[in-house]
């Protein structure tokens, strides 16, 4: 078992780390090669290297190879293997570059001296001569100088570990995910886990619903006993299984559909195409949208679509072909969402507060991005209104 202060140099990762330093050194090398009187002309040429975008893509992959090899692969890596999506990630990856440089300079400016001086002292333990590259002329042999020897390797391998884990940390730091990127994973989440929550209370509402009422006529056949009404309890139940399957395909349809990314999803700005799909069902759409809606934030917006679509949705399976009145305003503060319809006669407003996914899910929408929403019954209309916050519009 090794002890703490030893532990990194049996790990693997502490000398791909060290070559990762060392790969630098060949392009200031071959530099010093061609004019030793300008070392600093490969600092220089890291400017523009750094702002090809590609480059960032390049290092990163490199970095996430000799430094993070644990994490290839991983959604959550450190180290975001993505070309630069803009000019901030272009110059922190000019910084990335300087740091490697000079992190790779320290490394050999410091360690071959160590390894020629651990030379000297084995030599001068051994009694043999001095040479060209000698940095301690020591007169020899003395078998003390044996045990002074490993004493540059021992700064050697420090330096290696300490300079291994900086170099990480700077890696982490510059080619780590951008604002913007850490913000788009974000809505990826969200998104999900809201299309989840939703894809069970679909589930729970219908599948259920549809097992619940086949159990009870299963039964109710079972018991009675009477041919007529055990023919007409089949019917029933194949009829509604029928359309558990139906259901159940849809879920699982979505499911198998691959994920659309979610700055592709749609906007508040194409929600004409929702209301021309009411009217295609029979509905008169009559909408009012004012204020500012395109530049609504994004998480805001495709969230605001969401819910019209619910709401819509909600008034067509219970109100049928009727009108429907939307309006939709934005201004620097809030956005807000508002759909009525007329009830139906034949429901409640217990009814339809009761059952159904499509209120909940609402509810839950706006709660998540800090908002409210109501519905109910009012003057004989059923009313949904949402009121969202809009802080990133100017």
């Amino acid at each position: 078992m090794f002890t703490t202060p030893l532990r990194p140099l049996a790990r693997s990762v502490t000398y791909t780390r060290g070559l990762h330093l060392a790969l630098p050194m060949t392009a200031v090398a071959l530099w010093l090669f061609i004019d030793k009187q300008s070392p600093w002309v490969p600092l220089l040429l890291a400017v523009p290297i750094g702002l090809i975008p590609g480059m960032r893509l390049a290092e990163a992959i490199q970095a996430q190879l000799f430094l993070t090899p644990h994490e290839r692969g991983a959604t959550d890596a450190t180290i975001a293997v993505a070309p630069a999506a803009d000019w901030a990630d272009r110059w922190r990856t000019v910084l990335w570059l300087e740091i490697r440089l000079v992190l790779s300079t320290a490394l050999f400016g410091i360690g071959v001296p160590s390894i020629l001086l651990c030379s000297d002292l084995v030599r001068a333990a051994l009694g043999a001569g001095p040479t060209g590259d000698t940095l301690l002329h020591l007169d020899g042999p003395r078998w003390w100088f044996a045990l002074a020897a490993p004493l540059p390797i021992l700064v050697l391998l420090a330096l290696l570990v300490g300079l291994g884990e900086l170099v990480t940390a700077c890696a982490r730091w510059l080619l780590g995910p951008s604002a913007s990127t850490r913000l788009h994973a974000l809505e990826e989440r969200t998104e999900r886990l809201l299309e989840n929550n939703r894809i069970a209370r679909e589930l729970h509402d219908s599948i259920g619903h549809s097992l619940t009422a086949m159990v009870l006529q299963a039964g109710a056949a079972r018991t009675t006993g009477e041919p007529e009404f055990t023919g007409t309890a089949l019917a029933a139940i194949e009829d509604t299984g029928r359309t558990a399957l139906e259901d159940l395909e849809r879920v699982l349809a979505v499911l198998r559909e691959p994920s659309t990314p979610v700055i592709q999803r749609p906007t508040l700005t194409a929600a004409s195409r929702l209301f021309d799909s009411a009217r295609s069902a029979g509905a008169t759409v009559d909408a009012d949208i004012t204020g500012p809606i395109d530049r609504v934030s994004g998480p805001i917006s495709r969230e605001g679509y969401r819910i019209l679509q619910e709401a819509l949705t909600n008034a067509l399976r219970h109100a049928g072909r009727v009108a429907v009145q939307v309006r939709v305003h934005a201004d620097a503060q809030w956005l807000e969402l508002e759909v009525s319809n007329p009830v139906p006669a034949a429901e409640s407003a217990a009814d339809r507060a009761g059952h159904g996914s499509g209120l909940r899910g609402i509810r839950e929408r706006a709660e998540l991005l800090g908002g409210d929403a109501r519905m109910g019954p009012e003057d004989g209309q059923w009313r949904t209104w949402v009121r969202l916050p809009t802080h990133s519009l100017g």
